[in-house]
């Protein structure tokens, strides 16, 4: 439908359909190079966060999760937010939003669930649609390739859905883009046709709650950012609550756990739920094969030093990097790059997969000249901390 009269810059409008027409080819050649450009900063992110994952799945305490430790998680998970074991701030958040939405009868605001893996956003998801009493859409930001999978998912919706997307910040362009109108106006425009004969359809939907997890929020636009009604964070958890996990993730599973093998466990499982649960399930088979099947503070410290995870969670990666960092350079700073060749490893192994949880325990810092070892390092190793430049007695200028 055209408009009702000439407009500003009417001629040069004009001027630029024509242009436009008589090039078709260009504009073609135009689009086919941007969606190019889409796909392989698209294969590169993905290629980069599949390196990540492969890098890091091969450690015990590992936060990432395989296909079949989901499936195993999927028994220990807690179905109702009254089940919920520590983030008190974001529990209590969540019902109220919940409530307030359940008593109006309507659908509550999106929320975006942001902080490292493992710590539960993915149980939350399932939490919420089950406070609702709504079904769960599950799916993943690399899983949503075009804008079409998008719209798939959304045009079957019934009113008051949960779509949860799992690593949201990983969502190609043109499905981020469409998610804006979805989120924001419950529509989304079909593009039919390419060039300039393409036409959008619009198409209404049901109104819904997504419910986004992101581990690296800082990557997410803004535009899409701001369109989540509540943003909550998720942070590592005490030792005293991941205790509780263990000692109820033992009765799920049948495991004799005394109160000393629990404390033992979670004081070894870096804040995480899932690595406290994978280490719960290692003691396990070590109880059952190598002595009589109850899991005591001994038989846990046992098991543990056996999968090369000491008191305080680091493994045998986490200890290789500080060891190389304390007696080979002398506590830094070094490059990361010369750091990573000291222990055997890419250095974007050492980056992504060892830092996190030194940095994190107050063992390394990271410095614009390198990497630097802590106090707290050098006495996790059993070794004496050099003294500061500085502290020295003073002495003589001549002696």
């Amino acid at each position: 439908m055209t408009g009702p009269g000439p407009r500003p810059g009417r001629d040069a409008h004009a001027a630029a359909e024509d242009a436009e027409r008589e090039a078709p080819e260009l504009s073609v050649l135009e689009e086919q190079a941007l969606a190019a450009a889409q796909r392989e900063d698209l294969a590169q992110r993905e290629d980069l966060a599949r390196r990540e994952d492969l890098a890091e799945q091969d450690r015990l305490v590992s936060p990432l999760a395989d296909a079949d430790e989901r499936v195993i998680e999927g028994a220990l998970r807690p179905k109702r937010l009254a089940e919920v074991i520590g983030q008190g701030r974001v529990r209590e958040q969540l019902s109220l939003i919940l409530e307030g939405a359940l008593r109006r009868g309507r659908a509550p605001d999106h929320v975006l669930l942001s902080g490292p893996p493992g710590l539960g956003k993915t149980t939350f998801a399932m939490i919420i649609a089950a406070e609702l009493g709504a079904p769960l859409r599950i799916t993943s930001g690399p899983a949503i390739e075009r804008a079409g999978d998008l719209a798939a998912i959304l045009s079957t919706l019934s009113e008051r859905d949960v779509v949860f997307i799992d690593e949201i910040h990983r969502l190609a362009r043109p499905a981020e883009e469409m998610l804006y109108l979805a989120m924001e106006d419950f529509r989304v425009d079909v593009v039919v046709g390419k060039g300039p004969g393409a036409t959008a359809i619009p198409l209404e939907i049901a109104p819904f709650t997504l419910v986004g997890a992101t581990t690296r929020a800082g990557l997410l636009p803004a535009p899409l950012r701001d369109r989540f009604g509540f943003t909550a964070h998720l942070d590592f958890y005490e030792a005293a609550e991941l205790e509780v996990i263990v000692r109820r993730s033992a009765d799920l599973l049948g495991v004799d756990l005394r109160d000393d093998g629990a404390d033992e466990i979670a004081g070894r499982s870096r804040g995480t739920p899932r690595i406290a649960n994978r280490l719960l399930r290692r003691v396990r088979d070590y109880a059952e094969v190598r002595a009589d099947g109850v899991v005591t503070r001994e038989l846990a410290r046992s098991a543990l030093e056996l999968y090369e995870v000491d008191e305080e969670g680091l493994d045998r990666l986490d200890r290789a990097v500080l060891s190389a960092l304390v007696t080979r350079f002398g506590g830094g700073p070094v490059g990361l790059s010369t750091l990573a060749v000291a222990v055997g490893e890419e250095a974007e192994t050492v980056e992504v997969v060892a830092e996190p949880f030194l940095v994190r325990g107050g063992l390394m810092a990271r410095t614009p000249r390198g990497r630097v070892a802590t106090p707290a390092a050098w006495q996790h190793l059993g070794l004496d901390p050099p003294e500061p430049p500085g502290l020295a007695l003073p002495g003589s200028l001549f002696e």
